[in-house]
């Protein structure tokens, strides 16, 4: 009875956005895994056009050279949660946007109004490929890119928790130089002209502060099944 019910499930859009370090991309992909939905890592794609731009030897500093070759890079996302991929013109760059490098630039170059449109084409055509429903988690998914989304959901934290998370993430990385980036990259997504991070109005906030990870996860599945239990 339960494989039928999970079988003819309606599909849902679920939208996770907010800052980095509140558990955006653990959150995400246990919830698409759990409920059989596809996944989509937002962030990966700016990361991987920040990639091609460093690699390609743009100047990450002159937003007019970075519209100009906005649309050379072709990016593939891979949407399994349990195997989420990125390419760059056929080239696997999991492991290389990850980079320190790549990190300082993704917000100057994400700020480009072209990169963004670019990129929000392509979400859009993923999520509206997606069958059984998808979890896109990204800075501006709720607000811009997906405004119709069936759920909103807003993760926010300290900025303690936060840079404790991700210099835990970093192996070992100074936790008091890591929340001075954090709070320096969300300055700069917060306050961009185009698509900044916001929560959407109809958003449901969860702060992961004092949460484990799972308990963050159970509630994002009770919202999801409620939601689509609803449709």
């Amino acid at each position: 009875m339960e494989n039928g019910a999970a079988r003819t499930a309606p599909a849902v859009i679920v939208a996770i956005d907010g800052p980095s370090g509140t558990g955006k991309s653990s959150t995400s992909k246990a919830v698409a895994a759990q409920l059989g939905l596809s996944y989509l890592d937002t962030g990966a794609q700016y990361r991987a056009i920040t990639w091609w731009m460093v690699s390609n030897g743009i100047d990450i500093t002159d937003p007019t050279a970075i519209a100009a070759v906005a649309d050379k890079a072709e990016i593939v996302s891979g949407t399994d949660p349990a195997n989420p991929t990125i390419s760059v013109d056929g080239v696997d760059v999991a492991g290389p946007i990850r980079t320190q490098e790549v990190t300082s630039k993704v917000s100057a170059v994400s700020a480009v109004p072209e990169v963004r449109a670019k990129i929000t084409e392509l979400q859009r055509s993923l999520a509206a490929g997606a069958e059984r429903g998808i979890v896109v988690e990204g800075r501006d998914i709720g607000t811009t890119v997906l405004p119709d989304a069936d759920l909103k959901i807003f993760l926010t934290a300290s900025p303690e928790a936060r840079a404790a998370r991700r210099s835990g993430e970093l192996k070992g990385a100074d936790v008091q130089a890591t929340r001075e980036a954090l709070l320096k990259r969300d300055a700069a997504d917060s306050s961009r002209k185009t698509s900044p991070l916001a929560k959407a109005d109809d958003a449901v906030e969860v702060d992961t502060s004092d949460l484990t990870l799972q308990q963050v996860i159970e509630c994002v599945v009770t919202l999801v099944e409620e939601k689509r239990a609803a449709k």
